[in-house]
């Protein structure tokens, strides 16, 4: 649906491409980046589902599968940081990558309306 896309890859690159976000200092909360990045795509993904209440159950599970591989991709590509307190920066960063990442979802979305 997602993860296999073109679209999807490249913002993979495009994470791989900004890792010196996630190598610099900054002012930290209590947060992970993994608490952050996860809650995100969450939120993203419930969003998804209240702006389309009429998707099927099938389409609603695959969307979690998806997210799931999404979260774990991010995790695979920050294993470095995955556990570290997240700095400001990178909560910007996150909240920008995961934003695209639901555009593609919301693309793939309205293939099934």
């Amino acid at each position: 649906m997602v993860v296999e896309t073109d679209g999807y890859l490249a913002l993979i690159e495009h994470l791989a491409m900004n890792m010196d976000i996630f190598t610099r200092e900054g002012d930290t909360g209590e947060e992970s980046v993994e608490d952050v990045a996860t809650d995100m795509v969450a939120s993203n993904i419930m969003a998804i589902f209240e702006q389309n209440p009429e998707l099927h159950s099938s389409v609603r599970f695959q969307l979690l599968k998806e997210a799931d591989s999404v979260v774990d991709d991010l995790g695979e590509v920050l294993a470095g940081v995955w556990g570290k307190p997240a700095t400001n920066e990178q909560i910007i960063f996150l909240d920008e990558y995961i934003a695209l990442v639901k555009n593609l979802f919301d693309t793939a979305v309205s293939q099934y309306d």
